[in-house]
Formats: C-alpha cells, sequence, structure tokens
C-alpha cells in the first residue's frame, strides 16, 4: 500500500463503522420515531402475548394436594395418577374414547354379492349385532367392576356393604352372556355367516331370570348412590372417572343401568332377526318361540321390578299424624308415576301416583336417608278432579310477586282437587316442561279410568250374587235358587193335585147323567 492511499483507507474504514453503527442503532431509532413506512404488526403480537396474564401453579397445586388427601393414592407405581388435571388452556383436552360401530359386512372378508341374497344380508347383520351387542355388554360390565368397584373398595371410599347394595349382582352377569357370546361364536363359519341361532336363544334366554334381583335392587341402587354423591370424595373420584377417555362420558350410574336396557331390547333384536329369516327356514319357528319367551320374562321381571320400587318408597313414606294413614296406600303394589312438582308459591313437592291414590309429599332427610313426608292428606284417584290449566291462567306467589314474575313460572301448571263432605283439597301444580305435564295427566287420567272400570266390574259381580225375588223382595242367588225349587216343587204339587180333580169330576158327572137317565125312566 502506498502513502497516499493511506488517508482515503483511513477514510473508508470510518465510513464502514459508521455505516454499521447505522444499522445496529436503526430499530431503536424507529421505536423512537414514527414511521410512515408499511411493516408487519410484529409488536402488536408481542403486546397482546405481554397482555395475557401467567398460569398461577399455586392453586392447582394446592387442589392436587387436597385431591391426594381425599383419594389417598398410595400406589407408586402409578404415578400419573397423581398429577394436576389438564385444565389449563395450554394442554390440549384428553381424547374420549368412542365404540365404533361395526357391521357385519364390512367385518369379514366375504362377497356377498355373488353368494347371498339382499335379504340374507340383512340376517346376517341382525345376527352380528346380536353378536356384537354381547361382546360391549360384557365389556362394559368388567369394566365397571374394574374401573369403579375395585377402586373404590381399596380406596375406602365406600364401604363394602354399600358397594354391594349399589353393583347388586353385577358379577353374576357376566359369566351369563360369555356364555351366550361363546355359543354365538361356536356356530359361526369361517366366512363370518351363521345358518342357526334359534334352539341356542331357546335353550340360553331362561337363563335371564336371574335378571329379577338386579333389577328389582336399581331403586335402592339409584338412591344410595345418589345419597353417597354428597361425600365429596365420592363426587371427587366420579367426576375423574368422568372426565377419563375410558368413561366415553358415561357416569356410573349409565354402567349400572346397561343390564337393564339391553334385556328390553332383546325382543327387538330377535324380531329383527326373524324379520329377514325366511318363512321355510328352520330358524323361523325357534325364532317365534324365543320371542314368547322373552316376551314373558321381561314382563315378568317389569312387574317384580314396580312392586319392589312401590314397595321401596312406602317403606319411606313419613306420617305427620296416623289420620293420614290409608290402606289404600298399603295395598297399592305399583307406582304409576312420581316426581317433583311445584306449587303456585314454588314449594318443591314430591307426588306419587299410586294405583288408587294420590299422595302429595315433601322431599326430607331422616336418618341420613332421603324419605318423604306427607303434605296433605292422600286423596283418592276415584274421588279426584283433574283440571288441565292454560298457561298464564294461575297466579304464582300472589299478586305482587305474580305481577314481576317471569312468564316461564307461570306455564305447564295442572290442578287436583278433591271434596268429600267437610274434607275438600286444592292443589295447582307445575311441572318442569309441557311433556312432563303431559306425562303427569295421561297418567292420572289412566288411573281414573281403570279405578272406574274396576269400580263398575266390582258393582256388576255384586248385583250377580243379588236378584229379585218374585214377591220384588231382593236376595242372593242362593235363596232365589231355593225359591225356584219351592217353586217347582209346589207347582208339581198342584199339577198333580189338579188331575186327580179332574178325574174324580169325569167320574162323577158320569154317574150323575146316569142317575139323570133312571129318573127320566121312571117317569115315563
Amino acid at each position: 500500500m502506498v502513502a497516499k492511499d493511506y488517508p482515503f483507507y483511513l477514510t473508508a474504514k470510518r465510513a464502514n463503522c459508521a455505516l454499521e453503527v447505522q444499522a445496529a442503532s436503526s430499530p431503536a431509532k424507529e421505536t423512537e420515531e414514527p414511521s410512515t413506512k408499511r411493516v408487519k404488526p410484529l409488536s402488536r403480537v408481542t403486546s397482546l402475548a405481554s397482555l395475557i396474564p401467567p398460569v398461577r401453579t399455586t392453586p392447582l397445586k394446592r387442589f392436587s394436594q387436597t385431591l391426594q388427601r381425599s383419594i389417598s393414592f398410595r400406589s407408586e407405581s402409578r404415578p400419573d395418577l397423581l398429577s394436576p388435571r389438564p385444565w389449563s388452556r395450554n394442554m390440549p383436552p384428553a381424547n374420549t374414547k368412542r365404540r365404533d360401530s361395526k357391521l357385519w359386512s364390512e367385518t369379514f372378508d366375504v362377497c356377498v354379492n355373488h353368494m347371498l341374497t339382499s335379504k340374507e344380508i340383512k340376517r346376517q347383520e341382525a345376527i352380528f349385532e346380536l353378536s356384537q351387542g354381547e361382546e360391549d355388554l360384557i365389556e362394559d360390565l368388567k369394566l365397571a367392576k374394574k374401573a369403579y368397584h375395585d377402586p373404590m373398595l381399596k380406596l375406602s371410599i365406600m364401604t363394602e356393604q354399600e358397594l354391594n347394595q349399589i353393583f347388586g349382582t353385577l358379577d353374576s352377569l357376566i359369566p351369563l352372556h360369555e356364555d351366550l357370546l361363546r355359543r354365538l361364536q361356536e356356530v359361526r363359519k369361517s366366512d363370518g355367516s351363521t345358518e342357526h341361532v334359534g334352539h341356542i336363544l331357546v335353550g340360553w334366554l331362561p337363563c335371564l331370570n336371574s335378571y329379577d334381583s338386579y333389577c328389582s335392587n336399581q331403586v335402592a341402587a339409584k338412591a344410595l348412590l345418589d345419597h353417597k354423591k354428597q361425600d365429596h370424595r365420592v363426587q371427587d373420584f366420579l367426576q375423574r372417572c368422568l372426565e377419563s377417555p375410558f368413561s366415553r362420558k358415561l357416569d356410573l350410574w349409565n354402567f349400572l343401568d346397561i343390564p337393564r336396557s339391553r334385556l328390553v331390547k332383546y325382543p327387538l333384536l330377535l324380531r329383527e332377526i326373524l324379520r329377514h329369516t325366511p318363512n321355510d327356514h328352520p330358524d323361523q319357528q325357534h325364532l317365534e318361540e324365543a320371542i314368547n319367551i322373552i316376551q314373558g320374562i321381561v314382563a315378568e321381571i317389569n312387574i317384580k321390578t314396580g312392586e319392589s320400587e312401590c314397595r321401596y318408597y312406602k317403606e319411606r313414606l313419613i306420617y305427620l299424624e296416623e289420620g293420614q294413614r290409608d290402606s289404600l296406600i298399603d295395598n297399592s303394589r305399583v307406582v304409576c308415576c312420581h316426581g317433583e312438582l311445584k306449587n303456585n308459591r314454588g314449594v318443591k313437592l314430591h307426588v306419587f301416583l299410586f294405583q288408587e291414590v294420590l299422595v302429595i309429599t315433601r322431599a326430607i332427610t331422616h336418618n341420613e336417608q332421603l324419605c318423604y313426608q306427607l303434605y296433605r292428606q292422600p286423596i283418592p284417584v276415584r274421588d279426584l278432579v283433574l283440571e288441565d290449566l292454560q298457561d298464564g291462567e294461575v297466579r304464582v306467589g300472589g299478586s305482587i310477586r305474580g305481577a314481576f314474575s317471569n312468564n316461564e313460572r307461570i306455564k305447564n301448571f295442572f290442578r287436583v282437587s278433591f271434596k268429600c263432605g267437610s274434607q275438600s283439597q286444592s292443589h295447582s301444580l307445575q311441572a318442569n316442561d309441557s311433556f312432563n305435564k303431559q306425562q303427569w295427566l295421561n297418567c292420572i287420567r289412566q288411573a281414573k279410568e281403570k279405578v272406574t272400570s274396576a269400580g263398575k266390574a266390582r258393582v256388576l259381580n255384586s248385583e250377580a250374587h243379588f236378584l229379585l225375588s218374585p214377591n220384588g223382595r231382593r236376595v242372593s242367588q242362593g235363596e232365589t235358587s231355593l225359591e225356584q225349587m219351592d217353586q217347582s216343587d209346589s207347582e208339581s204339587d198342584c199339577s198333580m193335585d189338579t188331575s186327580e180333580n179332574n178325574i174324580d169330576c169325569e167320574r162323577m158327572e158320569q154317574t150323575n147323567s146316569c142317575e139323570s137317565e133312571k129318573q127320566l125312566e121312571t117317569d115315563v
């Protein structure tokens, strides 16, 4: 480098340094001075992110510690059970396990278009639905025991006696349905088709009589489960299970009610198989017999379940005085309808419609059990007067409250009244919605019709035992038969005497005629 070029080198170096300093200081300069250039608003995104407050972990940590103390998980091999729930907005929601419906034509790789007719394909689909339903039922029953019963027993969330009351005879139903599934799988061919199922159903369906005890226990089991949910440990455990993927958003009672819903579905499944079975098929007669068997079993279980439900609620009625006791309640075997209603003052009432009496109660807790205290005197159905009230016809809670009340509060009312001598009652009851109101109206009308028809039948039977005698006196049927026997005897006696009198009269006439002829001869 020559000496004359040296000043130029220094000048160029200084210029480059000045450019680097300017480039480094340009962002700060842009923030200080407004610019007219159109740029992407990256700073706005940064400001929005800075506005979001950070997630505080203290409450979540405190809740997890409380949850740990309440449930008392001791297993160190499952540390994920102690992890906090994914409530933060940064974490994705848990994936819910869904049960996909399966079809026979999609499960088995067969060329159904060339081998089977459309009707036979539908028949195979119906048979496969029966088999697949058994498999799903077994899976749900085992899940209810493994995910609910056993952990609550091990963690002492409920006592063994309480769990036995809630789950009933659930364990005994699992091998029962495993037996049917095994039989159906044994008769399935290699291509997935099934030829005969009728004889299997005829031999297996009588085993469903064991559902009697399970279904009869459901009313008490549901009441106990609802009561135990007031315990925060029970409620927290059930909530954790509900949020878990294995539950499919079903709570414990949904799993416990699956056997009953499966039982009432059997007639529909068998009719569907029969509908797609040809008339000349050997299964035709067996399927008809199987349908008759399951209908009889379901009807019998319904009767016993209804009697068990009626007995359960009758035992939990609390009478304020002995005059409230009624023989119509004691003789009732079925609860036609029951549920929560409100009167025109907004008081919640629990109303029971038994076979021949309407009972209005208030739900109370007595000895840690839900009981029902009689609110008024029971109303006989035969003397009950039912009125369907139009919306807006009832004033709610007096004139002042009614004037400022919402329109929803004056809808879905009906009135039941009763008057017998000096006793009279009138209740304006409000249902939750129009559908619930219509159900109450239909149940009460049907109960009145049954009571009226039964009363007419009793009157006819009583009149059949009492008839009017010939002299107008009302006598029993036995006395009438005796009178008829006496009358027949007297008529027979009278007829005999009359014939004898006729003979005597003829003889007398003959003798008189002979004597008159002799007298004439003498006179001549």
